[in-house]
């Protein structure tokens, strides 16, 4: 597959030239070694998965970095944890040299705390996730964003099923105690049947048999892993009793469709799961664009005890919140504004900007607005609407 420019390539760059070392974080296969070896072609690299390299690592660990030109790659440093002290040795013999670590983690968590312990004030941290649609024209809801499942259409099913397998015995085995790998696989399946939905932790370990805590550690990892977006409610009270518990989306739309059994575009516009999935795929879109900005993840949802529901709400500017809804549907009607409508009136404090965001179908024109107050956009207009200065 031809190397297809990242939205993060800018602000990956200037951090590469305003710190000592850049860490990027991100779930496994979302392109993070083909990124920086692309930008980085003169870079020496080192993977830290090879058994031979992670001997010299814990053997030597000077000697290692010593013998590394600048700038190095470290690829999956989580997987010696204990290199951070002497990077950040490395760095503060130099404080002044830019760009010598350029590190790679897919467990987001393990890696933070090594940054926190030993890199804080030395590392700018980034989070690459797969391709968005203004990345590549190939990401679609069927497929997802996975770089590999775009690539080869094909082989899409038994890339997704040997994604999870190996998912499951290396990244949730170094992360939690799980033991049960069999159901750890179901509750990934049942929690895909539960896309879009409001988090209940007893809906989920019910049918399995487990604890609270269970279920409770089990999200964390799939969190940490970026396998699933968590997204709260929106912490404002507008004079409105809300529903306090946080919607749970599978980060991936090809992977939900494959963990769904969804395996062609025709099963998908039949299958109820159809809105959530859309849902989840805008989420993720947003969470893409404000990753691939260097931003933190500012993504929220509103719904109060009355039954008055906004899909996402999103902070934009200064004092402004884009108030969005997702339709997987391509007819539009007048009526699905009304939600918008009613929060946008019940705010205050923020200059409001409604938005419907569908999915439209090939060849039609795109909608500009839906009724007074609230336009329409196609999802491949949300890296417009989501730049710097709009909302």
């Amino acid at each position: 597959m031809p190397y297809v420019p990242r939205a993060i390539e800018r602000v990956l760059r200037r951090a590469a030239r305003g710190f000592p070392a850049v860490i990027l974080t991100g779930p496994r296969r979302s392109g993070k070694t083909t990124l920086l070896r692309r930008l980085f072609p003169d870079a020496a690299y080192r993977l830290l998965e090879d058994p031979d390299t992670l001997e010299r690592v814990r053997s030597d660990p000077r000697s290692f970095l010593a013998e590394l030109s600048a700038p190095a790659i470290l690829d999956e440093i989580q997987n010696a944890p204990e290199l951070f002290n002497y990077v950040r040795s490395e760095i503060d013999r130099a404080p002044s040299r830019r760009g010598r670590f350029l590190l790679t983690g897919s467990q987001e968590a393990s890696l933070m705390r090594g940054v926190t312990e030993s890199m804080a004030g030395r590392a700018a941290v980034l989070h690459l996730l797969p391709f968005s649609v203004s990345e590549s024209s190939k990401v679609s809801l069927l497929a997802g964003g996975f770089p590999e499942a775009v690539a080869r259409p094909g082989l899409r099913s038994l890339w997704f099923a040997s994604y999870v397998q190996t998912y499951l015995e290396r990244d949730v085995r170094s992360i939690a105690a799980v033991r049960d790998l069999a159901t750890f696989r179901r509750f990934i399946g049942l929690l895909a049947s539960r896309t879009g939905q409001i988090l209940n932790k007893t809906d989920l370990a019910a049918p399995l048999g487990l604890s609270i805590p269970t279920i409770t550690q089990w999200l964390g990892v799939l969190e940490t892993t970026g396998q699933v977006v968590i997204v709260p409610p929106f912490f404002e009270n507008f004079g409105k009793r809300l529903i306090k518990s946080p919607k749970v989306f599978v980060a991936d739309s090809g992977l939900a469709c494959h963990l769904l059994g969804i395996e062609s575009e025709h099963m998908l516009r039949r299958s109820p799961f159809l809105g959530p999935i859309f849902e989840g795929f805008v989420a993720a879109e947003i969470a893409k664009l404000q990753a691939a900005a260097g931003r933190r993840r500012e993504l929220y949802y509103f719904r109060d005890q009355q039954g008055l529901e906004v899909d996402l709400l999103v902070p934009a500017g200064s004092r402004g919140l884009l108030l969005l809804e997702s339709k997987a549907s391509a007819t539009l009607r007048p009526a699905e504004a009304e939600p918008l409508l009613r929060l946008s009136r019940a705010i205050r404090r923020h200059k409001t900007r409604a938005v419907v965001v569908h999915r439209p179908l090939k060849g039609t024109p795109p909608l500009s607005a839906l009724r007074a107050g609230v336009s329409a956009i196609s999802v491949y207009g949300l890296a417009k609407l989501l730049a710097p200065g709009r909302g």
